[in-house]
């Protein structure tokens, strides 16, 4: 028994010594492995990143720019090579991609901003190829003896702590093979001795089973000097990455788990209850986390303590629990922490994590569109032949499928001459066309698949525009002939890519106090801000005094979503004007468009949809500011259905939406000379599309 103990007791004072170990001899340094393939990986991702990689396919000599696959000469995407390395196969985002690749050598924090599926945790993933596996390492988790509620924690080369924890269990099951040994000795010894000599069955047995379980009792110590090995990289081919998005306290920073038994024998080491988290998991490697303003304070707090240490102990995250007693030594947390999330997820993190990341690396803000180039273009192609490789379950694209795919990434960039980057949905509808032709048995998947996946893969909102427009035309909300005073049809998106025809209605009333301007229909401040606008043109152009009327404005079924932005304001306007003046409005006409107060027509975003939208409901001609003419790429379905016509300024509109020659060019000249030079032609206000689509 004393032979047992020294060397348990020799074991411990090794732990720091991992060479001297006898019961380690020949476990060879796992830190090795694979080192020259490590190396020839490092030598190529540190040069070529992401879209820098040219793809391996026939190009055409002379490249037209028309060209949709950019002078690509294939029929299928099966013929376009896709790149091993998950880092090659990023599209886009070059700014962000320089980033990455200074981060990763001078292994730098990261946080991108931007919007969903923009390849921010792509990039992340694509980070761990770049930093070097040589470096990786084990992490292994000792008994105390002197305080078990302290375990002991040491790290060892990456493949190393597999032969550690082995070479102690063998040590382990040859202690208890002698064990077992000397203890079916003994109780042979005793029985023996009951039986033949004192003939006392009965308290041999009873003395047998009392040495049984001694020895069990004994054996349960040297199982616990087995160690346990928390953090194992032994088959990691790159350095580790670790998405810890939404991950609760224990995942991310580590946990001890409850021992129901804790005493009697009965318990279960400390050591053998710690669990990592996702900082330890990641030493060496990348922690991602996305949407990082949902994590709660205080695991931000402990974060920021990990980043700035490199170290971080791992307890019990429950205060009722007995893993709350427990306390290791610091276990290495030397990650890159990439965050990411919304524009929102600013305002929620804490400021002093967010100090940490810009102060010891980079804050990035992705791209959601890109030049659009034949480059470009060859590469949306590779793109759609990753989506199918990377799947594994979808025939290849043809040649047609690829453009009209090409052709819905400009449509959804919303600016002409660029496409979308936002590739997850863009790959949605990828795999929604495959998964139709695989219904069909298709060999290949065609154009005609990929225009019914865009009719199929409409997203709520599109759907939900859609049930309106139906169901005004059943209750006949809906008006697109005749004339009306005071009412336009108005034009607005839901969501991101759903437009819907909104009506407005407006009244002139005797005030029965000083007059003023009354907007309903759930209106958000931007929409108020922009009535408050539009009421400036009106008391300057209208001849009567408005502080004896009071001039009311209904945004029509706006639902409960409401109404936000200032995209209504010439609709506004417009039906104001008509119902002071008492001229019809043609309801064949729908519009959009901002306006200043010296009535300029200011550009607005999500133009296509609008005009969709108002083809749908049945209207011949739609307004649009003149600075997004070049913004419209309509479905060829809807090109023949509306006459599209840019204005500039307010006059133009009137002149376009009112109905009878002497009134409304009485009135148009009037409001000329009211405004003044801002409304001659030509000076119109342009630029980028506002960011307010609404």
């Amino acid at each position: 028994m004393s032979n047992d103990t020294n060397t348990d007791d020799s074991l411990h004072e090794r732990e720091d010594s991992p060479d001297d170990a006898p019961s380690e001899e020949g476990i060879d340094d796992g830190g090795t492995l694979q080192h020259d393939e490590a190396e020839e990986v490092d030598k190529k991702t540190i040069d070529d990143l992401g879209s820098d990689v040219e793809i391996d396919a026939d190009v055409a000599e002379n490249v037209d720019e028309d060209d949709l696959l950019g002078g690509l000469k294939i029929e299928t995407t099966d013929e376009i090579p896709v790149p091993d390395r998950l880092v090659d196969q990023v599209i886009g985002q070059e700014h962000a991609r320089d980033v990455i690749m200074k981060a990763a050598k001078q292994r730098r924090h990261v946080m991108m901003i931007g919007s969903p599926g923009t390849g921010k945790s792509m990039l992340a993933k694509a980070m761990s190829e770049l930093l070097p596996r040589e470096e990786l390492q084990d992490v292994l988790v000792y008994h105390n003896p002197d305080d078990g509620n302290r375990p002991k924690v040491r790290t060892v080369p990456a493949g190393k702590g597999d032969q550690i924890v082995e070479a102690h269990k063998e040590e382990a099951r040859k202690r208890n093979q002698m064990r077992s040994f000397l203890m079916w000795i003994i109780i042979a010894v005793v029985l023996g001795y009951s039986l033949i000599i004192a003939q006392q069955v009965l308290l041999g047995i009873l003395a047998a089973g009392i040495i049984y379980l001694a020895f069990r009792y004994g054996s349960r110590g040297s199982d616990a000097m087995i160690p346990n090995l928390i953090v194992n990289n032994a088959d990691q081919k790159s350095a580790p990455f670790q998405d810890a998005t939404g991950a609760h306290a224990g995942a991310l920073l580590g946990d001890v788990r409850h021992d129901p038994f804790q005493s009697g024998g009965m318990e279960t080491p400390s050591h053998d209850r710690v669990e990592p988290g996702a900082i330890h998991k990641s030493n060496k490697g990348v922690l991602f986390v996305d949407e990082i303003n949902t994590l709660d304070v205080r695991s931000q707090q402990h974060l920021m303590t990990a980043i700035q240490e490199g170290e971080f102990s791992i307890t019990g995250q429950s205060e009722r629990s007995s893993g709350a007693m427990v306390q290791t030594e610091p276990v290495p947390t030397d990650f890159i922490m990439i965050a990411a999330g919304n524009l929102d997820a600013m305002e929620n993190m804490h400021p002093a994590l967010r100090s940490r990341i810009k102060g010891y690396g980079y804050e990035v803000y992705m791209d959601d569109t890109i030049q659009d180039t034949p480059e470009m273009r060859r590469k949306y192609a590779r793109f759609v032949a990753q989506e199918v490789t990377n799947d594994g379950r979808l025939p290849h694209f043809t040649e047609e499928a690829v453009e009209e795919l090409i052709l819905e990434a400009r449509r959804r960039a919303g600016r002409k001459g660029h496409l979308t980057l936002e590739f997850r949905n863009l790959g949605g509808l990828v795999r929604v066309a495959g998964d139709i032709a695989r219904g069909e048995n298709a060999e290949l998947t065609t154009r005609d698949h990929v225009l019914q996946a865009k009719r199929r893969a409409r997203s709520i909102e599109q759907q939900i525009a859609d049930q309106y427009i139906e169901r005004r035309k059943d209750y006949e909300l809906s008006v697109n002939d005749g004339f009306v005073t005071g009412r336009v049809n108005g034009l607005a998106v839901m969501g991101e890519d759903s437009g819907i025809m909104l009506p407005v209605m407006a009244e002139v009333t005797p005030s029965q106090g000083p007059g003023q301007v009354i907007a309903t229909g759930q209106l958000k401040e931007m929409a108020e801000e922009s009535v408050q606008n539009v009421s400036a043109i009106i008391k300057k152009f209208s001849n009567q005094d408005l502080s004896e009327m009071d001039v009311h404005v209904q945004f029509v079924q706006t639902g409960q979503q409401g109404v936000d932005g200032d995209s209504a304001s010439i609709t506004v306007a417009t039906a104001v004007i008509s119902a002071l003046e008492d001229i019809p409005i043609d309801q064949s006409v729908a519009m959009t468009g901002s306006l200043s107060v010296r009535g300029d027509v200011l550009p607005v975003g999500g133009v296509t949809h609008k005009i969709e939208a108002a083809a749908k409901a049945g209207c011949s001609t739609v307004i649009i500011p003149a600075a997004n003419e070049q913004d419209v790429m309509i479905e060829d379905e809807y090109k023949e259905m509306v006459d599209i016509i840019p204005v500039s300024h307010i006059s133009e509109v009137l002149d376009v939406a009112l109905e009878g020659e002497p009134e409304k060019d009485s009135l148009v000249d009037r409001l000329k000379s009211i405004t003044g030079s801002a409304l001659n032609k030509g000076q119109g206000v342009k630029g980028p599309s506002s960011p307010s689509p609404q």
